[in-house]
């Protein structure tokens, strides 16, 4: 998972190569937000430079997701912002801030809008992870992964991440029912302990007050992922090439 640019290392035009992994949801409510954040502490814990980017327009969402971080989270809207300025925004993570992972949160379900959270991840070319709350299902939830993964061929799945498991046997249950090129990435129990402070419209906004419990729940999820042995398949994710060529403006027309 090593992270190197072309010898245009500081351009704007040269071509960066940095692993990445796109985190999305059959739905909202899944522990998505949560799991990303999460996800960044680890990797920060472990020495990397983790750039984080939240699909689809959010204002709460990125200000958790900076804690788990501790960088700026940048915003990707294909709609919105357009492909040439995500992928500028992509370049940007690596060249100039010499990412040595990215991670991409998605929105509501994988497929939900237009653009969606999957048509991005197939634009970049980016792997996903399915982040499921399995609470009230066992193999049911192989059945739904393995749908979402077939409903279309042009982005890939790398595996699913068990959320909200009831016991480890909850979990195999889960792994076992999974095939073997869509593996069970890691499985979380069900606790308070990485419950992030939430009201009736989301999550709510960091602030001194709950600094405290958002970093407690943070490290707490860091530790489940560890444990849970998400690192082997982190460590294993291919480098993508981030390229990005600024368009030139001829101001003599």
């Amino acid at each position: 998972m090593e992270k190197h640019v072309t010898t245009a290392t500081a351009t704007l035009s040269s071509a960066c190569y940095c692993p990445a992994l796109f985190l999305a949801a059959p739905a909202s409510g899944q522990g998505k937000t949560t799991i990303t954040a999460s996800l960044a502490r680890l990797l920060h814990r472990n020495g990397k430079a983790v750039r984080i980017f939240k699909f689809g327009p959010d204002y709460l969402d990125p200000r958790i997701l900076e804690k788990g971080s501790k960088t700026p989270v940048v915003q990707l809207d294909l709609w919105m912002a357009g492909e040439e300025w995500c992928r500028q925004q992509l370049h940007r993570a690596v060249a100039e801030y010499e990412a040595d992972i990215i991670l991409v949160e998605g929105a509501m379900g994988l497929f939900d809008g237009t653009p969606s959270s999957a048509d991005l991840a197939a634009k970049f070319g980016i792997p996903v992870a399915l982040i499921m709350d399995v609470r009230a299902m066992a193999q049911t939830a192989a059945a739904i992964a393995v749908g979402l993964r077939n409903y279309r061929d042009d982005f890939d799945m790398m595996g699913v991440i068990a959320n909200k498991c009831g016991s480890n046997y909850h979990a195999k249950l889960v792994g076992d029912a999974l095939p073997n090129d869509l593996p069970l990435l890691a499985a979380l129990k069900r606790t308070d302990d990485i419950k992030l402070p939430e009201r009736h419209l989301g999550l709510v906004q960091p602030s001194d007050e709950n600094a405290n419990a958002i970093e407690e729940c943070l490290e707490a999820g860091a530790d489940l992922l560890e444990e849970g042995g998400i690192m082997a398949h982190i460590d294993n994710l291919e480098d993508i090439c981030f390229q990005y060529q600024p368009q030139l403006i001829d101001i003599n027309t």
